[in-house]
């Protein structure tokens, strides 16, 4: 792994590479592996919300008026 830990960060990770069963090379490369799955996974964009309220009063404050001519 190209990034620098320090020696708390390795003995963190080493702890959960024992409890995992694996070593610590091994270990760091399959958390690589699952951080580059999840940044690579397609999420589909949130539907689109409503306009709020404020939004809407805003929206029409900003329409003319319609005038009655009889």
């Amino acid at each position: 792994m190209d990034r620098k830990m320090s020696d708390s960060q390795r003995a963190y990770e080493q702890k959960r590479a024992d409890k995992a069963g694996m070593s610590l090379e091994k270990w760091l490369k399959s958390k690589e592996r699952e951080r580059q799955q999840v940044t690579t996974a397609k999420v589909p964009p949130a539907p689109a919300k409503p306009a709020g309220f404020i939004s809407r009063l805003l929206d029409r404050a900003h329409k003319p008026l319609k005038s009655k001519s009889t």
